[in-house]
C-alpha cells in the first residue's frame, strides 16, 4: 500500500508531539490535499502483475471546497458563545413577560378585578416607554384593543393607566399609532371628555391627540372628531399646566398641517387666541407657526385681518432681537396677508411696518432679510399707487408721510418729478430716519450720533428701483 509520507516522519512515521486543534486542523488539510492529487493504493492480479486500483467516485463539485473552508474557519470564542445564549435566553424572558402581561390586559371584569388590569396597564407604560421591539411585540400581541376598551369603564385610575399605556405605545411606531384610531380611541376620549374628566386624565388625552395627530393620516380623523375645541380650550385655560398647555398648542400645530382642518381650527377661535399669547415666550414662536399655517386659507386671512391689533402685535414681534425665529415667521405672515390682501398693505403701514421692515433688512437673519425685502417692495409699490391716486383726484400734491423738524425745512421741492415717485422717496426717507433713532436708542448712543444731513445725502436720489432689496 502506498504511502503518503507527511514531512519530519524519522522512520515510516511519527507521532505528533501535541495534538492542538490548529496543528489537527492542518494536518487535515495536508491529508485532503494530498488525498486529491496521488492513487488511492494498489492490488495484485491473479497473474502477479500489479494492477491499479480504480479511483473512487469524485464528489459533487464544492463539497471539498465547502469542507476546506469550514476546517479553515478559526473556532468561536466561548464567550461568545455565551454571550449569545445569554442574549437568546434574555429575549425569550422578554417575549414570555409580554404575553403573561397582554394575558392581564385581554381579561374582562368577570374574570379579574380592576386592580389586576390596571398592573397590566402599568406594566405595558414600563415596557413600551423605552423599547421600540417591545411595542411592537405588544402591539402584535393584541394589547392595543384592550387598552381601548379600558377607557370605557367607570375607574379614573384604569382611565389614566390606559391613556399612558397608548400613549407609550405609539412613540415612533406609526402602525400602532395607525391601530389605535382604528380601535377607537378619539372618540372614546372625547367621550370622557364630555363626562367631566379630572385634570390627569385630561392632560393624558391631550399627550395623546399630541402623539397620534402627528400621523398625517390621523389628522383629518381627530380634525372631524370635534377634538379641537377641547385642544383650544386646554391651551387657553389658566388651570393647565404649562407641559399640557404646550402639548396643545403642539397638537393644533399638527392638526393645522392638514388643509382640510384649517377652517375647523378658524371656526374655533384659534386666531384671536394666539394672536393674544404673542408675547408669552414659552408659547409665541409656536403661536406664529401656527398662524403661518392658517394664513395659508382665505378663513384664517380674513381672521387676522378682523383682529383690532393683529397687525400692531405681529409688526411689533419684528423688533425682538434675540427672537430670530419669531421674526421669520412673523414676517411670512405679514407677507402671506400683503400678497393676497390688497386691502391691509394699507393697515401695516399705518401700524409702522416700514422703518421696522428696514431695520430688519439690516439687522435680521438672511430669510429675515430676504422675508422684509420682499415685503417692503409690496407696500411701497402700494403707498405709491396709493398717493399717485390721491393726487391725480385732488389736484392737490399729497404725500403719503409727511416730514417734520428739520428733514421738512431742507427737503427739496424739485420740478419735474412725478407725485408718485417723490411719495416713494420721501418716505425712505422718514423711514431710514426713523430707523436710525431706533438703532441709536437701542445702541445707547447719543441722538446726534447720525446726523440725519448725512442720512438725505445718501437718499437724496433713491426711488423703488435703486432701494437693494
Amino acid at each position: 500500500m502506498a504511502k503518503c509520507m507527511l514531512p519530519d516522519a524519522a522512520a515510516g512515521f511519527c507521532l505528533w508531539p501535541t495534538f492542538s486543534p490548529a496543528a489537527l486542523r492542518r494536518r487535515i488539510l495536508e491529508a485532503i490535499a494530498c488525498g486529491a492529487s496521488r492513487h488511492r493504493g494498489r492490488r495484485k492480479a491473479c497473474g502477479g502483475v500489479d494492477v491499479t486500483e480504480p479511483l473512487p467516485r469524485r464528489p459533487r463539485p464544492g463539497r471539498a471546497e465547502r469542507l476546506m473552508e469550514l476546517l479553515q474557519a478559526e473556532p468561536s470564542d466561548s464567550g461568545s458563545d455565551e454571550a449569545d445564549d445569554a442574549e437568546a435566553r434574555r429575549k425569550v424572558e422578554a417575549f414570555e413577560e409580554i404575553q403573561c402581561v397582554v394575558g392581564r390586559l385581554q381579561l374582562d371584569d368577570h374574570n379579574a378585578g380592576g386592580d389586576r388590569r390596571e398592573e397590566a396597564a402599568t406594566e405595558v407604560r414600563r415596557l413600551a416607554k423605552d423599547d421600540p421591539e417591545a411595542r411592537e411585540t405588544l402591539a402584535m400581541l393584541g394589547a392595543i384593543p384592550p387598552l381601548v376598551g379600558m377607557l370605557d369603564s367607570k375607574d379614573p385610575d384604569l382611565h389614566v393607566a390606559a391613556l399612558y399605556a397608548l400613549l407609550n405605545l405609539g412613540i415612533g411606531n406609526e402602525l400602532n399609532k395607525a391601530a389605535i384610531v382604528k380601535a377607537g380611541a378619539v372618540h372614546k376620549m372625547l367621550h370622557l371628555i364630555e363626562s367631566g374628566s379630572n385634570p390627569s386624565i385630561s392632560e393624558a388625552i391631550v399627550a395623546n391627540f399630541l402623539g397620534l395627530g402627528a400621523l398625517d393620516s390621523n389628522k383629518p380623523v381627530i380634525g372631524a372628531s370635534g377634538a379641537i375645541p377641547f385642544l383650544l380650550s386646554a391651551f387657553r385655560s389658566p388651570e393647565t399646566s404649562p407641559t399640557a398647555r404646550q402639548d396643545a398648542l403642539r397638537a393644533l400645530f399638527n392638526l393645522s398641517i392638514a388643509s382640510v382642518n384649517l377652517p375647523l381650527l378658524v371656526d374655533a377661535g384659534l386666531v384671536p387666541s394666539l394672536l393674544a399669547a404673542i408675547g408669552d415666550m414659552a408659547v409665541t414662536e409656536r403661536s406664529l407657526a401656527v398662524i403661518s399655517n392658517l394664513v395659508a386659507s382665505g378663513e384664517g386671512r380674513r381672521a387676522v385681518s378682523r383682529f383690532a391689533d393683529a397687525f400692531a402685535i405681529l409688526i411689533d414681534v419684528l423688533g425682538w432681537c434675540d427672537a430670530a425665529a419669531c421674526q421669520e415667521k412673523a414676517t411670512y405672515v405679514l407677507m402671506v396677508m400683503a400678497h393676497k390682501g390688497h386691502g391691509d398693505r394699507a393697515a401695516m403701514v399705518e401700524a409702522g411696518a416700514v422703518s421696522a421692515l428696514l431695520e430688519l433688512t439690516l439687522l435680521g437673519t438672511p430669510l429675515a432679510q430676504k422675508r422684509a425685502s420682499r415685503l417692503l417692495e409690496i407696500l411701497t409699490v402700494e403707498k405709491g399707487k396709493r398717493v399717485s391716486e390721491a393726487g391725480g383726484s385732488s389736484g392737490v400734491s399729497a404725500v403719503s408721510a409727511p416730514l417734520c423738524g428739520a428733514a421738512a425745512e431742507t427737503a427739496p421741492a424739485e420740478e419735474g418729478m412725478s407725485e408718485e415717485r417723490r411719495a416713494v422717496r420721501e418716505l425712505v426717507q422718514q423711514s431710514l430716519q426713523n430707523n436710525m433713532r431706533r438703532i441709536v436708542r437701542r445702541a445707547n448712543l447719543a441722538q446726534d450720533f447720525a446726523p440725519w444731513e448725512r442720512l438725505r445725502a445718501l437718499t437724496a436720489t433713491s426711488t423703488s428701483k435703486s432701494l437693494p432689496f
